[in-house]
């Protein structure tokens, strides 16, 4: 995956902007103010950090070697994933949707009918 196509998925997701309140080599990507998901994205190897449901951080943690937990972040609530090849595109897309799933999840109801967000359970 490149820079480019991790931003674009980032940025597909309603309301999602990006940010560099870290610095220029960092981009924030964020939902109503809040961080889904964060990385240096000309980093080599790319990595990205993403919220994560704390049972499910661990499991994946667990079951693939390119995931760590959250570098500088809780580590309980987040996770570093390592874009070396070895998970497939639509694995990182669900990984990242889920970390945004959980950000909005936390909005009110009045930010969450504004980005017009459907939770997974209404699905």
């Amino acid at each position: 995956m490149t820079p480019a196509a991790l931003r674009k998925i980032c940025l597909a997701f309603p309301g999602a902007r990006e940010e560099f309140p870290f610095g220029a080599d960092t981009s924030v990507f964020k939902v109503a103010g809040k961080v889904f998901a964060l990385g240096p994205l000309k980093a080599k190897p790319l990595r990205i950090s993403l919220k994560c449901e704390p049972d499910l951080a661990v499991r994946l943690r667990a079951e693939h070697p390119a995931i760590i937990p959250g570098y500088h972040l809780n580590k309980q609530h987040w996770n570093t994933v390592e874009l070396d090849g070895s998970l497939t595109g639509d694995f990182v897309r669900e990984m990242i949707e889920d970390s945004y799933d959980l950000v909005v999840a936390g909005l009110p109801k009045r930010e969450r009918e504004k980005l017009k967000w459907v939770g997974l359970s209404q699905e």
